[in-house]
């Protein structure tokens, strides 16, 4: 994961008010969230990589007397272009994150999973971690199902396939060529290399 660099205040700013956790009025002991998301959560956050999303996160909020542990579960799908022929495709997401909240003297971020707010606070926003953890589960190369399994018809596929077709006989020349290579060439070559 990498480190928060919108941080907490940045999102503060947004409309994010569904996703504060009023902890104070919990009692000790585990509470569970649960949150639906679309594309609109991602604007919140300018990120528009996804034509569609549909994401269910469930958040587990266990309060002790001295710090809070959160444990954050998604799956859904995100819709993106394949990497290879551009067409849209829902690609299954799903992940899990762990965050402990302890309070000090003042707000630190700088940890991915340990979260300080000031003593005094009564409320957390997850929304930033929600977008990270997602964003984050979405792998970086991208392709379609149905070219993995040959059921996807495209022009760029087509040309793909005829570059590979064309890449591979090039390769079986090479090989052939070498290996009609003259022997005096391979003593040639041994000599060289037994110095």
């Amino acid at each position: 994961m990498h480190s928060r660099s919108l941080g907490q205040n940045h999102v503060e700013m947004k409309n994010t008010k569904e996703y504060l956790i009023p902890f104070v009025g919990l009692k000790q002991g585990k509470h569970h969230f649960e949150y639906q998301l679309s594309n609109a959560f991602f604007e919140i956050f300018d990120y528009d990589e996804f034509e569609n999303s549909d994401i269910k996160v469930n958040v587990v909020l266990e309060k002790n007397s001295s710090m809070l542990e959160l444990v954050f579960q998604h799956s859904g799908t995100v819709n993106v272009p394949c990497d290879l022929t551009s067409e849209d495709f829902d690609l299954p997401i799903n992940g899990e994150m762990k965050l402990i909240v302890r309070f000090g003297e003042e707000f630190n971020n700088d940890n991915e999973e340990l979260l300080i707010l000031p003593f005094g606070e009564f409320e957390i926003d997850i929304a930033q971690y929600m977008y990270e953890m997602i964003v984050l589960s979405i792998p970086l190369r991208r392709v379609h199902p149905g070219v993995e399994d040959g059921s996807l018809k495209t022009e760029a596929l087509d040309k793909l396939n005829e570059l590979q077709v064309k890449e591979q006989q090039q390769e079986e020349k090479e090989e052939e060529n070498e290996e009609n290579i003259d022997p005096r060439w391979d003593k040639l070559k041994q000599l060289l290399t037994d110095k």
